[in-house]
């Protein structure tokens, strides 16, 4: 029998991240919505969340995290062979976000496209991308986690318009050593829960409308007491399913980054796993619920604050609409297999700006 050819790792060389400059606090929203900051801070954990400009679409802030991830990796935009945009709210339905940033940053070679997969996108997107760097059909991925999401939210319904916020994350990942990088990926769906969370109308089912926009069914509507158990199990058990794969357990990780939708949710998470305190990051309190750019911003606030080193067992688990649900582990190194083609150094390991 032919030997099977060993399949290259994936890992990321470089992280960024971007979120408007307009901050929307607690205090606002009881301006707008029978609401109370106490109300909020007890049953979500956030404080205040970062609302884009009217002016500014989810490729502009898609466009400012990406430079920022490539300046660290020292990756030119031209050398970029596939950008993914993870992302619910692209700028619009065709075409898509990805091929919108593609032209924007100026990466002219990159094969660009959208991935939907709600919160869980940014995972289903390592996943993709580790498969296209493993099987040699690619060398350099963009991978962005990107929402507009105060442009789907209703102001007038307390329960969700409290959560969400603006923003975007990216990384570059480039090939690896066998067992660095990117050890596992596990990636579920279940459709059957599609209206746990959802977005009604806008698509082929319900086309906008007149009374579509009277109905207000081009907002989130979310289903609560049901989403609250399944995120807190889907997210352990995907999680210890990635850990499996890769031969280790909970105890094993040095850092954690959940997917930011509730601090009551992250600490549900961490008691079940067992995981310290000082070991979940969370950033939810300033930036609320920015679904698939989440854990791509956390990632780049904590590699930038030095609570990643080289070696160090990262995991990373998403929820989502769909029903979606996924998680990740890494043994963290930002050295590539080969350097890029670029003779650019890499960029200054700067304080990540998170506007501009």
């Amino acid at each position: 029998m032919k030997p099977q050819p060993e399949i290259r790792g994936a890992t990321i060389v470089g992280t960024g991240m971007f979120v408007p400059e307009a901050v929307l606090t607690n205090r606002d929203l009881e301006r707008m919505v029978d609401t109370s900051d106490e109300w909020i801070r007890e049953r979500t954990g956030i404080s205040e969340r970062r609302i884009a400009a009217s002016e500014q679409a989810s490729s502009d802030l898609a466009l400012m995290a990406s430079r920022r991830a490539l300046q660290m990796a020292g990756v030119a935009p031209s050398e970029v062979d596939h950008i993914i945009v993870a992302t619910t709210t692209p700028d619009r339905i065709l075409p898509s976000c990805g091929c919108t940033l593609q032209h924007k940053l100026g990466a002219t070679r990159a094969a660009a496209y959208d991935l939907f997969a709600a919160c869980t996108g940014f995972i289903f997107g390592l996943g993709v991308a580790r498969g296209l760097i493993g099987s040699g059909m690619t060398e350099t991925v963009l991978l962005v986690g990107v929402e507009t999401l105060s442009r789907i939210v209703d102001f007038t319904d307390r329960n969700t318009c409290v959560l969400f916020g603006d923003g975007a994350g990216a990384a570059v990942l480039r090939p690896c050593e066998p067992g660095h990088g990117i050890l596992s990926v596990d990636m579920h769906s279940d459709g059957e829960l599609g209206d746990v969370l959802e977005v009604p109308a806008g698509g082929s089912l319900q086309p906008a409308s007149a009374d579509t926009v009277r109905d207000r069914k081009h907002f989130i509507a979310m289903r609560g007491k049901k989403l609250f158990p399944f995120a807190v199990r889907s997210m352990d058990e995907s999680l210890r399913a990635a850990l499996e794969r890769a031969g280790l357990t909970p105890a094993d990780l040095d850092l954690v980054i959940p997917h930011q939708a509730n601090q009551r949710i992250l600490d549900a998470v961490r008691d079940r796993l067992g995981v310290p305190e000082e070991k979940m990051y969370a950033n939810i309190a300033r930036f609320g619920n920015t679904s698939s750019a989440s854990i791509p911003i956390s990632l780049d606030e904590a590699m930038r604050a030095g609570r990643l080193e080289t070696g160090d067992r990262l995991g990373m688990c998403a929820f989502g609409g769909g029903a979606t649900w996924g998680a990740s582990v890494m043994r963290w190194t930002l050295a590539p297999l080969a350097p890029a083609r670029t003779a650019e150094a890499p960029g200054r390991l700067a304080e990540s700006p998170i506007a501009s």
